[in-house]
């Protein structure tokens, strides 16, 4: 009887401990637009009078086709999905709320923040959460201010800053659509590398009141990891973990320079869409949440499968086409454990 106690003690206390995870996403999902003309914004194309006599048969093939996507994103780690999902070039509150009506998503009770931008296409950043795993407390948009000589125009999109408690611990969430390279990379880089600087100005108030803090910094950033907005201006290196408390681990850099991406032009795949984290997140010594694992989403129904195009994101568009496809970008998640 002592032996069988022992036995039972011994294989009690050196079983190992089954982690918890939790998933984090990121999604531009191109053109979400409902089919209403809105007077203050570009989006006339986006009509059933438009270019792209877009009605509302596309509007709920385009829901479908999305919810297809974001019902399937990590459940191979969570059951339930991402706890929290950014998502960029959505219209309004009109489309978030429609697809968290789809019936692929409706058992998950989503709820979304977003506020409205200056964006001249009317397209802004917005957050889904699950309520039992993301409780947020406070959100607002930050202004992003573009240089003078920058590519374009003086209103682009605002970044989202969410502070919130994901899985019972205390996060800071920025989600970013960043400035596009329309115009040119080159030109375009200043107007990156200002909302960069803006979204860096905020995380430092941040650390400044608390060292420690648990940053996440999402969004179809255009530019690639090791582009200077993100390597310098955001301080986000590949290196695991960071050398310093004031840096960024970005995950992305590896599977970048392995040739791979979220999107793709000419043959050239690039990877915009990243998910930062500090290094809080890196740190074994701190408790609660942990980065795991990294992934771009791409299983074969979302891909091209045939044509010049083929394993490029199967897109919505193809110039005023419906092409009836997904978006122009694969989602990326990342999976965090404690």
């Amino acid at each position: 009887m002592f032996l069988i106690y022992c036995l039972v003690f011994i294989f009690h206390y050196t079983s190992p401990i089954k982690k918890q995870k939790i998933v984090v996403a990121f999604y531009n999902l191109e053109n979400f637009y409902d089919t209403i003309d809105n007077p203050m914004v570009l989006d006339d194309e986006f009509t059933p009078a438009g270019d792209k006599r877009y009605n509302s048969d596309i509007y709920r093939d385009k829901i479908f086709k999305l919810a297809s996507v974001l019902s399937a994103i990590g459940t191979n780690y969570s059951a339930q999905g991402p706890a929290i999902i950014g998502v960029a070039e959505i219209e309004n509150d009109t489309v978030l709320y429609d697809l968290t009506r789809h019936f692929l998503l409706s058992n998950r009770k989503l709820k979304f923040i977003h506020f409205d931008s200056r964006d001249a296409r009317g397209v802004d950043v917005a957050l889904f959460y699950q309520p039992t795993l993301f409780l947020p407390q406070t959100a607002f948009p930050i202004k992003v201010t573009l240089p003078g000589k920058s590519k374009a125009a003086s209103t682009t999109r605002d970044i989202l800053y969410v502070k919130g408690f994901l899985g019972g611990e205390q996060v800071h969430v920025f989600v970013n659509h960043w400035p596009s390279r329309r115009g040119g990379e080159e030109r375009s880089e200043p107007a990156r590398e200002a909302a960069a600087a803006v979204c860096k100005k905020m995380v430092d108030s941040i650390r400044l009141q608390l060292p420690d803090a648990k940053l996440i910094v999402m969004g179809d950033l255009n530019d690639n990891p090791t582009d200077k907005s993100i390597r310098k201006t955001l301080n986000a290196i590949g290196t695991y973990p960071p050398i310093s408390k004031d840096q960024f681990y970005n995950p992305w850099v590896n599977h970048y320079n392995k040739g791979m991406g979220t999107l793709a032009n000419k043959d050239v795949w690039g990877l915009f869409d990243q998910i930062l984290v500090s290094a809080t997140f890196t740190d074994s010594l701190m408790e609660g949440w942990h980065y795991y694992q990294s992934y771009i989403f791409s299983l074969p129904f979302m891909k091209e499968t045939s044509g010049r195009f083929k394993g490029y994101p199967m897109r919505t568009w193809e110039g005023n086409n419906y092409r009836g496809g997904f978006s122009d970008h694969f989602p990326t998640y990342i999976v965090l454990e404690k």
